[in-house]
């Protein structure tokens, strides 16, 4: 692999309560006999790690309150040694949370309380030098159009969750990541894209397209997903690597599913999320189609 490429994330750092269901409420319905657990997540801080993880030296940018909630939503980052000189703690806001109900067959809903996500800010982001760049839309926009005009290089957004954004943001972007949810909120917007479209379908796998034409499609193995929160976030992370490491798109897409689906294994955002040498051995033992 050679050295490790460096990727800076400019993103959400929340702490994840997560309730284990037999199955999701529906509208109204209250459902009991829940487990409940708190993990560190946040998207940012998710995709952070999971390139880590995967082997990129890592800088997050990101914003947490003064609180006790802090230490233990950077908790892993911080074991996992992501750089987190970049992160930094308002006093007047609280730590981000994300309030999520698991089902047995691993489908998630999720409520975010965003906190110190919304206060950062313009003159909090100073970018250290890196290969690439992530985003997505969990802190305030005006912040992800700064760090996309200061930034030079690989830049990847992944549109989630689903927001009116300025089109020059999406325009920026050399990869643009959406499940099909997502896909259909932003429907021709997404075709201000000049680079790479990655379309998630959970299970089913992922599509890749340039200027509009599909240039790789890969579907993972079947697997028994326990909890799904951390794989699309997996997979930005992985695909954004495995493209600025020099993969061919068709390997790059093969290589993030089957990040998203080692992923989707275990439970919890971040403590689900693999090393590199799990992902190589799951594609090396199964056929991504």
């Amino acid at each position: 692999m050679g050295s490790a490429r460096s990727i800076v994330v400019v993103g959400s750092v929340n702490l994840d309560i997560v309730a284990r269901v037999e199955r999701l409420p529906a509208p109204g319905e209250t459902v009991s006999g829940a487990n409940l657990n708190q993990f560190p997540g946040g998207k940012g801080a998710n995709q952070a790690l999971a390139a880590k993880r995967l082997g990129a030296d890592v800088s997050l940018v990101a914003c947490v309150g003064n609180d006790a909630n802090a230490a233990a939503a950077l908790a892993l980052l911080s074991a996992g040694r992501v750089n987190l000189e970049c992160c930094v703690r308002d006093e007047s806001a609280s730590t981000g949370v994300a309030l999520i109900a698991v089902s047995e067959n691993g489908e998630n809903q999720i409520v975010v309380a965003p906190g110190a996500n919304r206060e950062l800010q313009v003159e909090m982001i100073a970018l250290p030098e890196s290969d690439a760049l992530i985003c997505q839309l969990e802190v305030p926009v005006d912040t992800l159009m700064y760090a996309a005009e200061s930034f030079a290089g690989f830049m990847t957004i992944n549109l989630a969750p689903a927001l009116d954004v300025p089109d020059v943001l999406i325009r920026r972007a050399d990869l643009v990541v959406v499940n099909e949810i997502e896909a259909q909120f932003y429907g021709d917007k997404l075709d201000c894209c000049k680079g790479l479209v990655a379309t998630t379908f959970g299970e089913k796998g992922a599509v890749l397209t340039e200027a509009g034409s599909e240039v790789a499609r890969s579907t993972p193995p079947t697997i028994r997903a326990v909890d799904t929160t951390g794989a699309g976030d997996t997979f930005t992370a992985a695909l954004t690597l495995a493209i600025v490491e020099g993969m061919g798109l068709q390997a790059a897409l093969d290589f993030a599913c089957a990040a998203g689906a080692v992923a989707a294994t275990k439970v919890g955002a971040q403590p689900s999320l693999p090393e590199r040498a799990e992902v190589e051995a799951f594609l090396l033992s199964s056929t991504i189609g």
